[in-house]
């Protein structure tokens, strides 16, 4: 699933393709993926509108249009690929955008899990994707008192409470069990139990995590990239994610992999007691 870094990074390849490009049409081949409004009147509002700026909260990808904001969170498999016109529309090319240079923006989705909202310029803090969003890695307000605040009441495993978007947005499962790693904390451990010194940690690692993994455009991980050719490169600096079995980089010891909460989980019994 494409966490921060990597929309991040679609944010910025969609910004060298598209800014200020006009929405000339729209075309819906699998109107699940329309959250709101209705397909029929998210093809009709669309249109004629301008992409100002592209934005991201969270997970989400936030278009800055003349009358609306275009919310997209591309879920397990989301992708956009701007297009010549007259390509042959491929099998899970589900959203298509035709713009004014006479290329299109298709959104492709395998797992057809990704949503679309259209929201009014004025509601955008109001809508629930919005809504439920907790503060960015980068917030001056992300500090150990807030964290601690959030966890202390929480019996749930760390590793299932640092993906509660809720309190901070944008970490998923991968830099989940690098933040941990770095952070010297069992993904078992409860939440309500971490320290203050901990949550101090947390959000460090947290911070340079993802600043280094958007400077090398993200992971590509399974069938994510962010753009035809564009691929990240960050999964080449992976800690422990992904390597179950292995030695660690630290100790020596052999990387375990559990499922905390139905997410595979990376972890070192040894460094993270």
């Amino acid at each position: 699933m494409p966490e921060l870094p990597e929309v991040e990074t679609v944010k910025e390849t969609l910004k060298r393709q598209i800014l200020n490009k006009t929405i000339t049409g729209c075309n819906i081949y699998y109107s699940n993926i329309i959250a709101s409004p209705t397909p029929n009147k998210f093809k009709k509002l669309i249109v004629n509108n301008k992409i100002n700026d592209i934005k991201r909260r969270g997970k989400w990808l936030i278009f800055d249009l003349d009358n609306y904001y275009l919310l997209s969170h591309l879920r397990m498999e989301g992708k956009y690929f701007y297009k010549d016109s007259n390509k042959e529309l491929l099998k899970h090319e589900h959203i298509v955008f035709k713009l004014d240079d006479g290329k299109e923006l298709r959104y492709h989705d395998t797992r057809k899990f990704g949503k679309m909202y259209l929201i009014k310029r004025n509601e955008l803090n109001k809508c629930k994707p919005m809504l439920s969003l907790g503060l960015e890695p980068w917030d001056n307000n992300l500090n150990s008192k807030y964290l601690k605040d959030k966890y202390k009441n929480k019996k749930l495993p760390i590793k299932t409470v640092l993906l509660d978007q809720s309190i901070i947005a944008g970490i998923g499962n991968i830099y989940a069990d690098e933040i941990l790693f770095l952070s010297h904390i069992n993904p078992h451990r409860k939440a309500y139990t971490i320290t203050k010194k901990e949550c101090d940690s947390i959000i460090d690692n947290t911070k340079k995590v993802l600043e280094r993994a958007i400077k090398l455009g993200g992971s590509t991980i399974h069938s994510y990239t962010s753009s035809e050719g564009v691929t990240g490169k960050f999964q080449n600096e992976l800690y422990i994610y992904g390597r179950a079995h292995e030695k660690c980089i630290n100790c020596g010891n052999e990387v375990k992999k559990d499922y905390i909460g139905g997410r595979g989980t990376h972890y070192c019994s040894k460094c993270q007691k």
